[in-house]
């Protein structure tokens, strides 16, 4: 299957997944009428229900699912290991920070914006950390533990904050925050991230040639004419930005990035630049479609779609690590 025919199939299937997402929900209303709501057809309760509370949230999970996958594809190529993804330089976890600090300080009485934008902040305060640490220059290896130890002391912050949290409700925010979700979420929500998710787009895609020459190794891109420094520069700026966004939208979630692009891989000829877009509708749409799936689930409690990523997730990743050979090569 040619890129452009991949692409194609995986966009109609992700526009599919968010015509599913307005139309099919837990509230008493027929798909038929949910989607004349949506068209502008229906009563006005079904407009209400399918443009300003179904279709925000399924777009959200579309979107956010197509930002972590490629941040996920992008790193993959960068770091040439297949178990790469957005929390391997510690960026969501500093963004996550960033987005529990807002909260345990009370910080939204400030303005709304507060928790997504200092959930940006410290996704970028991350990255300027890591080139401070010498991620222009260092090797994979070295970015990776550096990642490593910035995500565990984050996430050491994030703990001591859920522990000293003065009160009930103040920690039932920061779990709810942590286990990721798209309820409620408006078009507001995600005109604030798009800016941030484009910036994020363009920095990846210009990266994606360079991408391709280093799967011949950071020497051999060098004699092909790659500028290694500049594509690792735009892959992690890139990465910061559109996790730091996802984060700042719907909180901690997890895996979409890792698993997305082996779903893909096999149809692009294992190619990095060509992994990009398709990794990214990919997960777009397996993250609009597990949103869909929790909110049909027959619960008293709606699954949070972090720990609905998880479930499913985790046990792809133990999969992909167990058949994983020369990672980190």
């Amino acid at each position: 299957m040619t890129p452009l025919r991949l692409n194609l199939v995986l966009a109609a299937l992700g526009l599919l997944t968010v015509v599913a997402g307005t139309v099919l929900g837990g509230a008493v209303l027929p798909p038929g009428e949910a989607l004349a709501g949506l068209v502008f057809m229906g009563g006005e309760e079904a407009r209400i229900i399918a443009q300003e509370i179904r279709l925000p949230r399924a777009l959200a999970a579309f979107l956010i699912g197509g930002a972590l996958g490629l941040s996920g594809a992008a790193l993959q190529g960068l770091l040439r290991n297949p178990l790469a993804d957005p929390g391997v330089l510690g960026v969501s976890a500093m963004s996550a920070l960033g987005a529990v600090i807002a909260i345990y300080f009370n910080l939204a009485v400030i303005s709304v914006w507060m928790t997504p934008g200092l959930a940006v902040l410290f996704a970028l305060a991350a990255t300027a950390l890591l080139y401070a640490l010498g991620a222009g220059h260092a090797t994979t290896t070295q970015l990776v533990l550096v990642g490593v130890g910035l995500s565990s002391f984050a996430g050491a912050l994030t703990a001591l904050l859920m522990n000293l949290a003065p009160n009930p409700f103040t920690l039932s925010d920061l779990v709810n925050w942590l286990m990721g979700s798209v309820a409620n979420r408006s078009f507001a929500d995600i005109g604030f991230a798009a800016p941030f998710w484009l910036a994020g787009l363009v920095m990846v895609l210009c990266a994606g040639p360079g991408l391709r020459a280093l799967t011949l190794g950071e020497e051999g891109a060098a004699t092909a004419g790659a500028n290694v420094p500049r594509v690792r520069g735009l892959v992690i700026a890139g990465a910061a930005l559109l996790t730091g966004a996802s984060v700042a939208v719907a909180g901690a979630i997890g895996f979409v990035g890792i698993v997305a692009p082996h779903l893909v891989r096999p149809f692009v000829r294992h190619d990095a630049g060509d992994l990009l877009i398709p990794s990214a509708l990919a997960a777009g749409a397996v993250l609009a479609l597990a949103d869909l799936v929790i909110r049909l689930l027959p619960f008293t409690i709606e699954l949070k779609l972090g720990v609905a990523a998880a479930l499913v997730g985790a046990p792809a990743f133990i999969w992909i690590a167990a058949r994983s050979r020369g990672i980190g090569a």
